[in-house]
């Protein structure tokens, strides 16, 4: 990737690989919080010139470092500064909202050398839909730029009447200062450092800083990572390549954890969708709930502090929905765009209740159930009478935004929901899943009332989903192809296309036997597989691109759900075929991380294709590797009836797989599973849950 981006909390930095913010970038560098640009040039300069690059790594996600050095410098004919004779390394972090970059220059010259040092640096504060060129509209004006004595201030005053102001302070006394620039003069002998510390704040209003000693704050921020790390089970194994994901995976989801005031919850990904999401923050959750349910609690108040309220089609916003996304910029401030919050999501409301449902069987926590039992209520009665539309037993929707999205499934593009001669569908859309993701919702909810106490609404809900379920296998499966439609149609008319969308229904419990192992042949065949993973979209049909944004793709977070649903249903051999290619195609990108997409391609090139501007870190694509452990154990656990179910299996290339500290219950679960002979054992070391362990081990012989 040709960006280097850093987060912590709100506040993310992306630069070119130089370190630097500059103009007309394929992303949009910058410093970004409250999805406000507070940094729009950040440019480091040795005599006057742009350093050039040695040396960039983004793989440490809270700090990043880059080395470089001076190109060569004469004017007429005299000798400024020879080439390659200063290293110049940038070291950044984020801690507690403010930005630290420490400046270390070290000359390499026979002699004493004497050079300039300088940033020139600037701040726009554009909203962020005006940044990625979705949206105009009347903004604000920018103020003053305050340049004192080891510092230089920016101003704004936003129609959304918030003052926002960027700071940028050194603790090096300056040779000069105006403007948006900078400058340092330095003297080194050979062998000689010197280094300066800037500090970026983004402020609103009355703000205060929350500058403090440098070494203090990375001292903090290491420990809060070493913090999330012990929370974590430990996973071994002798795969090597799936042991550095899961670890990528892990820290990945620590950078992107955020809080905004009711639990840390995971923001969709990096750099343009660092704030809360509906549908990705809970799936995302979802995929991390058996590493850290505390990030599924955190997501799901977050999501039940925001649920609708009101009937208001400016925002696709109805009582009970669970929102899809929410921006704090200047736009959405002052109701130019409806995304505060916005609500164009027909499945976030169905998953939210998903996890709620998984974190309890998970953690036996019926106290959070109890917590959010007037949400569960809206949530189902916004299903019952906002979702279905028109009373047929499934969830559509209809976009009522003039500004929202047209397509509000995950296949949120224009172009995704299309029929087998090319045609697009037209809304109200009924998507396959969405209906999987209904009736998995009500009869885990079910199960939880009963627990609560009440039996007659658990039946209610029983009986529901058993009409659902009748109906969905009636009115969604294709018998000529033997598969499920991606959707009915404004007329009821079944969007026939081969996509991935059937495949997260496994892990429903909608299906039957038969046609569950109908969904995994067809999922994983020359045409929807692609060596790498599984495709969006079938080769073959009308629709079908490899280069598309949903129509051929593949997406590891789309695997992912359908891995759950195999692991769960035992479909071992099509679990094992995907995981292969996952990994196989993580070893493709830069620190073996899986993005937001990669192109659908097959493995005859060799090669994983990317997608052009994939985000990467990406919170669903950091949690798939973390469902392979989930899948390959085959572990669901039913912490209400003091269960845990396992049906362990191992990759081809694998021989052990051991996990230790996984928190089920109130207690801890490891276990060790290994290949003796043509057989897979498992151990289970220790038990601490009192649950009991039901083992639907299956051989596997080769």
């Amino acid at each position: 990737m040709n960006y280097r981006v850093i987060k912590e909390n709100d506040l993310f930095l992306l630069t070119d690989e130089k370190g630097d913010i500059v103009p007309n970038h394929t992303y949009e560098l910058g410093l970004y919080t409250k999805d406000t640009r507070f940094l729009s040039k950040f440019k480091l300069l040795i005599n006057g010139e742009s350093p050039i690059p040695l040396h960039s790594d983004g793989g440490e996600n809270y700090r990043s470092t880059i080395l470089l050095t001076n190109p060569h410098q004469e004017r007429d004919g005299e000798l400024i500064l020879w080439r390659e004779s200063i290293q110049l390394e940038r070291t950044r972090f984020i801690h507690d909202d403010v930005l630290y970059e420490t400046v270390k220059a070290t000359s390499y010259f026979p002699k004493e050398v004497t050079f300039n040092l300088g940033l020139q640096a600037d701040a726009d504060f554009a909203d962020m839909f005006i940044v990625r060129g979705f949206q105009n509209g009347k903004v604000g004006k920018k103020g003053s730029t305050i340049s004192e004595p080891g510092s230089i201030t920016f101003t704004y005053e936003g129609t959304d009447q918030i003052n926002r102001r960027t700071v940028i302070s050194w603790n090096e006394p300056e040779r000069n200062a105006h403007g948006g620039t900078v400058d340092f003069t330095w003297t080194l002998k050979h062998g000689e450092s010197k280094e300066l510390t800037f500090t970026v704040e983004a402020l609103q209003q009355d703000e205060a800083s929350k500058v403090t000693d440098q070494e203090s704050a990375l001292k903090a921020l290491q420990h809060s990572y070493q913090q999330w790390n012990d929370s974590l089970p430990r996973i071994r194994t002798d795969h090597h390549q799936l042991e550095k994901l899961i670890q990528r995976g892990t820290d990945d989801l620590r950078v992107l954890l955020t809080d905004v005031g009711h639990g840390s919850f995971p923001v969709a990904g990096l750099p343009w969708f660092g704030v809360p999401f509906g549908r990705d923050s809970l799936i995302a959750a979802l995929q991390l709930l058996p590493f850290n349910a505390e990030v599924a609690k955190g997501t799901l108040r977050t999501m039940a502090h925001y649920q609708g309220t009101k009937v208001d089609a400016w925002r696709d916003e109805q009582p009970g929905k669970i929102m899809h996304e929410i921006r704090y910029g200047e736009l959405a401030n002052t109701n130019q765009i409806p995304f505060a919050p916005y609500y164009g999501s027909v499945d976030s409301t169905p998953l939210f209740l998903m996890l709620l449902v998984e974190t309890v069987n998970w953690t036996g926590d019926l106290k959070l159930a109890e917590e959010l039992r007037s949400n569960i209520d809206r949530a189902l009665e916004w299903i019952d009478q906002y979702g279905d539309r028109d009373g047929d037993l499934f969830v559509e929707y209809h976009q009522e935004a003039s500004k929202g999205i047209a397509n509000q499934g995950w296949k949120d593009s224009g172009d995704s929901v299309v029929h087998r001669n090319g045609d697009y569908a037209k809304s109200p859309i009924a998507l396959s899943e969405v209906q999987g993701y209904v009736y998995q919702a009500k009869t885990g909810i079910a199960t939880l009332l009963e627990r609560l106490g009440e039996s007659e609404r658990a039946e209610a809900l029983r009986d529901q989903s058993e009409q659902l379920k009748e109906k969905f296998n009636q009115d969604f499966w294709m018998e000529d192809v033997q598969f499920y439609a991606i959707a009915l149609d404004e007329h009821k008319k079944q969007v026939g296309t081969i996509t991935s969308n059937p495949g997260h229904l496994l892990q429903s419990g909608i299906l039957t036997e038969e046609r569950a192992n109908r969904v995994s042949e067809q999922l994983t065949n020359d045409n929807m597989f692609s060596g790498y993973g599984i495709r969006t979209m079938a080769v073959g049909e009308a629709g079908y691109n490899p280069m598309s944004y949903h129509d051929g793709s593949v997406w590891p977070h789309d695997n992912s759900m359908i891995l759950l649903g195999m692991g769960k249903l035992g479909h071992q051999r099509q679990m094992n075929q995907v995981i292969d290619g996952l990994i196989e195609a993580s070893r493709h990108f830069e620190y073996d991380r899986l993005p937001e997409l990669f192109c659908g391609y097959d493995a005859s090139l060799n090669k994983v294709v990317p997608y052009p501007v994939a985000c990467s870190p990406q919170a669903w694509a950091a949690g798939t590797p973390l469902t392979f452990i989930q899948s390959l154990l085959g572990i669901f656990p039913d912490s209400l009836n003091n269960r845990i179910f396992i049906n362990p299996v191992l990759l081809d290339s694998m021989d052990e797989l051991q996990i230790d500290q996984l928190k089920v219950g109130e207690g801890v679960l490891s276990l060790n599973v290994k290949r003796v002979g043509n057989k897979v054992n498992v151990d289970i070391v220790k038990n601490t849950t009192g649950f009991d362990i039901e083992n639907r081990l299956t051989a596997q012989t080769h």
